[in-house]
């Protein structure tokens, strides 16, 4: 099954998140997420065989205990691919406690012996995909309020023709 660990949001920065991608709407053009799909992944597993959940599962208890609530504060706009066929993603500041979590969820999993892609970390949440950025600068833009992230949870991830459906499999609260 396709996995990835994230770091869930909270209710209204999903919803200033939500905010911001309607204003972006007006001026590009693309496949624009769900709000109730935004989340920042922390580490992308692919596909990871039923057998390996548990270990799993223990690798994200261990990586996220002892980790109080994550910062989290916007850090502009940004783009994967090329600007006629981009990803749009707002990116969030990478905060050492940020920083720290997900380098502690990916060494656990390579102490476990679990596959994830090990691209460099850059903190982001995807707004758009098949994205068209105009070469025109953008109106002025209502970024989301910093917060507080209290929750990791291991996805399962199931491509459709409308995109991506999400699963929690297991949760863990930071504290």
């Amino acid at each position: 099954m396709r996995t990835f660990i994230a770091l869930e949001l909270t209710e209204r920065f999903v919803a200033d998140t939500a905010g911001l991608a309607r204003q972006l709407k007006a001026s590009i053009e693309g496949r624009f997420l769900a709000p109730d799909t935004y989340h920042l992944t922390l580490a992308f597993l692919g596909e990871l065989p039923e057998a390996d959940i548990a270990s799993t599962t223990s690798a994200l208890e261990a990586a996220c205990s002892g980790i109080p609530p994550i910062p989290l504060s916007s850090d502009g706009l940004g783009k994967f691919g090329r600007a006629s066929d981009a990803t749009l993603w707002l990116g969030i500041t990478p905060t050492p406690e940020l920083m720290h979590l997900a380098t502690r969820v990916r060494d656990e999993l390579a102490a476990c012996d679990l596959p994830f892609d090990d691209k460099p970390f850059k903190p982001h949440i995807t707004l758009a995909r098949r994205a068209r950025i105009p070469k025109a600068g953008l109106p002025p833009l209502p970024f989301p309020r910093s917060e507080r992230a209290n929750t990791v949870t291991l996805f399962k991830s199931t491509l459709t023709h409308d995109g991506a459906l999400y699963k929690p499999l297991h949760t863990v609260k930071l504290k």
